[in-house]
């Protein structure tokens, strides 16, 4: 894990990743942090999801770091809890990476996992 993290209760923010969604939400002009979740999909079981959130309901629980929020509806905590959330730029890739500790094995494309 990063020494520039912040450990909250179920998601862990760096403060790349902090500064990434803050820049993005300004250069959108509206919205309260990212929104994410998991979804069934891919050869191995899950796939990470990404959204603006716009609003939080009851069912969410929000996750705080570096003066970013990340918003994530409380049934995907069963997968995401412990994930440290990070931005990386390699060469002229930019991405959001996760480091999620229930996240067993990936497929060879690297877009899903099974838990």
């Amino acid at each position: 894990m990063s020494e520039t993290a912040v450990e909250t209760e179920e998601i862990t923010l760096t403060q790349a990743a902090a500064e990434r969604i803050n820049a993005q939400l300004a250069k959108r002009g509206s919205g309260i942090g990212l929104r994410v979740g998991v979804r069934k999909s891919g050869c191995s079981g899950y796939m990470y999801t990404m959204d603006y959130a716009d609003e939080i309901s009851a069912n969410d629980g929000v996750f705080e770091g570096f003066g970013a929020k990340v918003v994530v509806d409380r049934k995907h905590l069963a997968v995401l809890s412990g994930t440290t959330l990070d931005f990386k730029s390699e060469g002229l890739n930019r991405m959001f990476r996760f480091d999620n500790p229930r996240a067993k094995h990936a497929c060879g494309c690297g877009e899903s996992f099974t838990v």
